[in-house]
């Protein structure tokens, strides 16, 4: 043990901070094969593992990164494959420093095994040696299966049930399959060929998708049942986006961080002039929030063109919610954190466009509802600084276009789907519900972890009933 401890966490190579705020290629570069090889024998091998127990999908982590060290990288990738079919996606935008990485032993006294890196690693590899081989998928069952929403979730039950047998089609709102992972995580993330070669085994598979779908509109939950679907699993995702509710906050030039990651991402307007798509390139830009979302939204305004980009956020640099190495990455990249400073309202000009943005300092108070300080305004601080574009980035909440058409679903006080934690039932027979919303927003392997438990049940549903 002792020996494998003197061995220092291997670094990702990446992108200099002055060249990849002017570009959107993938900040980190990947581990090459001599790399991952040592990181692997950083590996205790516990007897109890609990990097096992933070993985909500259940990989056998272990078992992935022996076969690193054996230089089976084939083996490798297909042990992750056993429980996650996203691995290529898993490895690059999972919290793994709050979830598996947070179980290592190695943690306790120095730094954990890189193992969201270690992923990362063998799904490029494998995706690098060209077809990417399927595994023995049963026989038919007969049963067909409809997926609303092609999010982390959706994705999880399709690769699910596929592999056990059943027909599944996924129905997509968008003209793109890949939800949340598409329209909300920008290219120097996840870059999207990695997302379409993932949806692509999958279609290999069987999976079939059924793009510019949108349920509830176009086609009912009943609808799908009386055209034959057996089982219902519903992943819409968190997508009806909050605000602030200042005055000033319908001025032109100001985003929520939803449409405008969703007109970067999924109508590229990133590769501006080959796709004109209509998105304001502020020069002097206010993101309003702290989490991923907010990071994302600043540092794709950056590489928009953007001269100054602030983090307006309300607490301090402890209770920012957005992963480290995406704050690390974003003060690299140029932008500015400014704490403890909550928005008043925004300021205009007589053509109606944002020009400013009054603040007032915050203090920090007690803990609140979600374990972070309440902060508190402190009288007379009040000031401004100018803006000529804004994002809000400070979280989003159920859309009620599907569920306002299907009364058979209980919804709690805030309209999510009210499922059954161990199994995603939902009130509608045949019908499961999981990822954002049920829970609200959430991580994307947390997401999965609530299709992985819907797949196991609608499976023993479809083979034995209700």
């Amino acid at each position: 043990m002792a020996d494998k401890e003197k061995i220092s966490r291997q670094p990702m190579p990446e992108q200099e901070p002055k060249v990849r705020a002017k570009n959107f290629k993938e900040v980190p570069l990947g581990y090459p094969p001599e790399t991952a090889i040592i990181e692997a024998t950083r590996c205790l091998n516990c007897k109890k593992p609990g990097c096992v127990d933070g993985c909500p999908v259940g990989i056998d982590i272990p078992g992935f990164i022996s076969k690193v060290k054996e230089k089976d990288f084939a083996g490798g990738i297909a042990r992750i494959k056993e429980t996650n079919a996203l691995p290529a996606v898993c490895g690059r935008v999972c919290p793994q420093e709050a979830q598996c990485e947070a179980g290592c032993v190695l943690g306790k006294k120095g730094e954990p095994v890189a193992i969201g890196r270690l992923e990362r690693f063998l799904a490029d590899f494998e995706r690098d040696q060209g077809d990417v081989p399927l595994p023995n998928i049963p026989a038919k069952t007969g049963k067909r299966v409809a997926v609303v929403g092609s999010g982390p979730s959706g994705l999880t039950v399709a690769g699910d049930l596929i592999l056990k047998g059943h027909d599944v089609t996924v129905f997509e709102a968008f003209h793109k399959p890949g939800g949340v992972l598409l329209y909300g995580i920008p290219e120097f993330r996840l870059p999207k060929q990695i997302l379409f070669a993932e949806i692509n085994y999958m279609e290999r598979l069987g999976v079939k998708f059924e793009v510019n779908s949108v349920v509830g509109k176009v086609v009912t939950l009943q609808e799908l049942k009386d055209e034959g679907f057996d089982a219902i699993y519903v992943a819409v995702g968190a997508g009806l986006p909050h605000f602030l509710g200042v005055p000033g906050e319908n001025l032109i030039g100001i985003y929520s961080a939803n449409e405008y990651l969703t007109r970067s991402n999924l109508m590229k307007a990133y590769l501006f002039p080959e796709y004109d798509t209509p998105l304001a390139v502020g020069k002097n830009v206010a993101v309003i929030g702290a989490g991923n979302v907010a990071m994302d939204s600043a540092r794709t305004a950056l590489r928009m063109g953007a001269e100054k980009v602030r983090i307006v956020y309300r607490r301090s640099r402890d209770e920012m919610p957005a992963r480290s190495e995406e704050i690390h990455h974003a003060e690299e990249e140029g932008v500015e954190l400014h704490l403890l400073t909550n928005p008043l309202k925004f300021i205009g000009d007589d053509q109606g466009r944002v020009t400013g943005m009054q603040c007032i300092q915050q203090e920090l108070g007690e803990p609140d509802a979600s374990g972070r300080r309440s902060p508190k305004a402190k009288p007379g601080t009040e000031f401004e600084f100018p803006c000529d574009m804004a994002v809000i980035a400070v979280g989003a909440g159920a859309n009620p276009l599907l569920t306002s058409t299907t009364p058979e679903l209980s919804l709690n006080k805030r309209g999510y789907i009210i499922a059954d934690p161990e199994t995603g039932k939902t009130s509608m027979p045949g019908v499961w519900a999981g990822g954002d919303i049920v829970t609200g927003m959430a991580t994307v392997i947390k997401a999965m972890g609530a299709g992985r438990a819907a797949a196991n049940s609608m499976h023993k549903y479809l083979t034995w009933g209700w």
